[in-house]
């Protein structure tokens, strides 16, 4: 028989397992009072008293894992198919402003194909020019008789973001079938929301006030683009800090929506699981370590989501 000291160190330990035990489930019912008949019965009682006074942070952990407690969307390719209107953007700013890289006398222009295997390989926008110019050379353009050197006068020829927000601004752009309903039902449940894309913030702000609505977009939980973070995707640091500084949860109990593997490289490394909804130009990609594959939300619920996190975790 254990002595009244030895007892009183098994508190913490027991009080916390007795709160996940009788917390409320998602649904609104209490768990079977069979899941608490383990604990020492001269312990019961008082474990749950100290589970009252307890710290609420504390309650929380014990109780929450395993939970969906946030949903994170990225934004190009999951809530809109983005990457035509992409390359149509950078296209129209390479002829607009004249951009070749010598020797060519031409426009600049990167067909489908060329531009599927780049966006699938670098994220975001101005990584994705900075890399090509830097593979190829600088180029010459209306505005620069020769390539330019500085690195404020390279920030010039990075013009793109603008036609694409006026590409947006159209109304000629819909979300990806099933998203607005998914963040409906997940703000409804009163799980956290969230978006996290590594292209700028002003694009992605102008993407979210047309697509989703200025309400969604302010009820969002949190919102972070290119430009709060270092590192871009496939790097982790986006997800990671979304979770822990942002959200204030758990990441083995966040959920991304990626399109891409690049994507789902970050949700994975941050220790996140992942849902994959692909697009065209990345059906191909190896998505073998998302928890779930669709073509689009359509056909995916909340419920669904909630099942999928939790057997990624047993």
């Amino acid at each position: 028989m254990a002595s009244s000291s030895s007892t009183s160190l098994l508190l913490p330990t027991a009080a916390a397992t007795a709160a996940a035990a009788v917390r409320r489930s998602p649904s609104g019912h209490r768990a079977s009072p069979s899941a608490v008949q383990f604990l020492p019965h001269r312990l019961s009682l008082r474990c749950l008293r100290h589970v009252r006074r307890a710290p609420r942070h504390v309650v929380a952990c014990a109780s929450s894992a395993g939970s969906l407690d946030a949903l994170i969307f990225d934004c190009d390719g999951v809530i809109l198919e983005s990457e035509h209107l992409h390359r149509q953007a950078y296209n129209d700013a390479f002829a607009h402003f004249g951009v070749s890289c010598e020797p060519a006398a031409v426009p600049l222009y990167w067909d489908e194909a060329f531009y599927d295997d780049l966006q699938n390989r670098i994220g975001g926008g101005k990584p994705k020019m900075r890399w090509y110019f830097g593979e190829n050379g600088w180029p010459t353009s209306k505005i620069f008789e020769t390539p330019p050197s500085s690195d404020s006068d390279k920030e010039k020829l990075e013009w793109k973001t603008e036609r694409y927000k006026e590409i947006l601004k159209s109304g000629t752009v819909k979300p990806r079938p099933g998203v607005l309903r998914l963040m409906d039902e997940v703000k409804g449940a009163g799980i956290k929301l969230a978006v996290c894309s590594a292209a700028t913030k002003s694009s992605v702000i102008m993407c979210l006030e047309n697509l989703i609505g200025l309400e969604r977009f302010n009820d969002l939980d949190c919102f972070l683009a290119g430009d709060d973070v270092k590192l871009k995707k496939p790097d982790p640091s986006i997800y990671i800090t979304a979770a822990e500084v942002k959200l204030g949860v758990q990441s083995q109990n966040c959920l991304v929506v990626e399109d891409s593997v690049i994507g789902l490289q970050a949700a994975k490394g941050a220790g996140m699981s992942c849902i994959i909804t692909y697009t065209p130009s990345t059906a191909n990609q190896d998505f073998s370590d998302a928890i779930a594959t669709y073509t689009d939300l359509s056909n995916v619920g909340l419920e669904d989501l909630k099942l999928l996190l939790q057997k990624s975790l047993n």
